[in-house]
């Protein structure tokens, strides 16, 4: 798989496709193909972005 997740900076809103439950999180951190996230309901998670495409959210 492609990593999709490369676009994804520092600040941005973004949802985790298989985990809705986790609510939205904000990168905190993209180096190489590991993405920090912090979601609302789940916490700090490090996700392979080489494995999961997030998906920005642009609602809020």
């Amino acid at each position: 798989m492609d990593d999709f997740n490369a676009i994804l900076t520092p600040g941005m809103l973004v949802r985790h496709p298989d985990m809705p439950d986790w609510g939205v999180g904000q990168v905190q951190s993209n180096v190489g193909a590991k993405l920090t996230v912090n979601f609302r309901d789940a916490g700090k998670i490090v996700i392979d972005s080489t494995r999961v495409a997030l998906l920005p959210v642009f609602d809020g």
